[in-house]
C-alpha cells in the first residue's frame, strides 16, 4: 500500500476525533509557533496537517497566510468542512512532501 492510499484509508474509515493523535486544540504547537516571533501576516505551513485542529487555532489567533499540506485529500476535505466559511482563508495543498514536485512550491 502506498503512502497516499494508506492515509486516504485512515481518513475514510475513522472519524478525525477517533485517531490516537487527535487533540481538541494544538496547544503545544501554538505555543511553539508564538515563541518564534512570527508575525500574523507571515506565511506559515502545516506540513502533514491531516485533520489537525492546528489550522483552526491559527485562524482564531489571527494568522492570515496559512497553508495546510497533506497527502490525503480526504483529510483536507474533512478540515474544510469543519471550518465552513473560514476554509477560504487557507491555502490547501494536496501533495506528498517527500516528492520533488511537492517540494517545489516551498522554494518559490
Amino acid at each position: 500500500m502506498n503512502t497516499k492510499t494508506h492515509w486516504e484509508h485512515i481518513y475514510e474509515t475513522k472519524a478525525p476525533t477517533r485517531v490516537s493523535w487527535y487533540q481538541e486544540h494544538a496547544q503545544f504547537s501554538m505555543e511553539y509557533i508564538q515563541k518564534t516571533g512570527i508575525r500574523k501576516t507571515d506565511h506559515i505551513i502545516d506540513v502533514g496537517g491531516g485533520s489537525s485542529t492546528l489550522v483552526d487555532d491559527l485562524i482564531v489567533a489571527g494568522f492570515q497566510n496559512i497553508s495546510v499540506l497533506d497527502v490525503s485529500g480526504t483529510a483536507l476535505q474533512l478540515v474544510r468542512q469543519r471550518l465552513g466559511a473560514r476554509a477560504v482563508e487557507v491555502n490547501w495543498i494536496e501533495a506528498d512532501i517527500t516528492q520533488s514536485e511537492a517540494n517545489s512550491f516551498i522554494h518559490s
